[in-house]
């Protein structure tokens, strides 16, 4: 891995500071940036020591906040990955954008490329995934148009997507949806939680024991471009900083970010009690109350 000091600014600078009452967020704790100087950051995902790996898109980079506080380079190109997740064998799953894929980047670096069209035609660009604990893997599909594509228009409708994990079939799950963007699930693997930030909703489904999606539930009035979720069960969107719902869909709290846009949000540090916020150029974390889960 190449070390990134002589071209990005690393210093950690306390921005602000929360309420002792916060639900969510440790006394006294502060907005913390981690690392400046990107294009864009997207994609934070945490891996089983803790380690938060992020990516900055338009650099076609993946890059590694270590649990010591280094910054890496950790692959470059990187099919211009976007959302990233890891599974339990430590296989790190990333919506490569550049070719409309989904890549799966195994512990030694080697990546396969697992899905590349449906029924024979183009993805628009996975965007965001969630890999399910207990098997199986679900994506997002919107459309926004890159200016490094080299393909012909749109397609197909953008929709959410399942990987089966015994057939390797990709099934259509999701297709009513305006513009499908951030996705989690719970680690018991019974919830997804779908953002529809076309529309500025967010839904919940449960999970079937074939991958398939039951019971949608509009979970609240809100989009999302990444989300996470922590082992309270609360569910933190992105866009305009970061927001936080209780489980029933109750909004109960909210993080300012001095950024333009804030992307994505994961929970990693060695007891995943830091959130991780990737938002325009920079990196921050904060110090939780609560801690994240496994597949975040």
């Amino acid at each position: 891995m190449k070390t990134l000091h002589t071209l990005l600014l690393i210093f950690p600078c306390t921005l602000s500071l929360w309420a002792a009452d916060s639900p969510v967020i440790a006394p006294g704790a502060g907005l913390e940036r981690l690392a400046d100087g990107f294009a864009f950051t997207e994609g934070p995902a945490c891996d089983a020591q803790g380690n938060v790996f992020f990516t900055d898109q338009p650099n076609d980079s993946i890059l590694k906040w270590s649990t010591e506080g280094k910054l890496t380079i950790y692959r470059q190109p990187c099919g211009r990955a976007n959302g990233l997740c890891f599974d339990a064998a430590g296989n790190l799953w990333a919506c490569a954008d550049e070719k409309n894929e989904l890549w799966r980047i195994d512990p030694a670096g080697k990546t396969t490329v697992v899905v590349k069209d449906y029924e024979k035609k183009l993805l628009n660009g996975p965007n965001d995934v969630w890999v399910r604990h207990q098997g199986g893997v679900y994506f997002t599909d919107p459309f926004y148009k890159r200016s490094y594509w080299k393909r012909g228009p749109k397609e197909m409708d953008e929709c959410v997507y399942y990987l089966n994990p015994d057939q390797g079939k990709v099934v259509r799950v999701i297709s009513d949806l305006k513009q499908p963007n951030g996705i989690i699930g719970t680690p018991d693997g019974k919830t997804l939680y779908v953002a529809d930030i076309g529309a500025s909703k967010t839904y919940r489904y449960t999970i079937q024991p074939d991958g398939a999606l039951a019971q949608k539930h509009l979970f609240c009035e809100l989009g999302s471009d990444g989300m996470t979720i922590d082992n309270q069960g609360n569910v933190y969107l992105t866009g305009k900083g970061v927001t936080t719902f209780d489980p029933s869909g109750k909004k109960i709290e909210h993080i300012e970010v001095a950024e333009p846009w804030t992307a994505n949000v994961c929970f990693g540090g060695q007891d995943r009690s830091t959130l991780f916020i990737t938002a325009t150029k920079s990196l921050y974390g904060l110090k939780m109350k609560v801690r994240g889960v496994d597949s975040q």
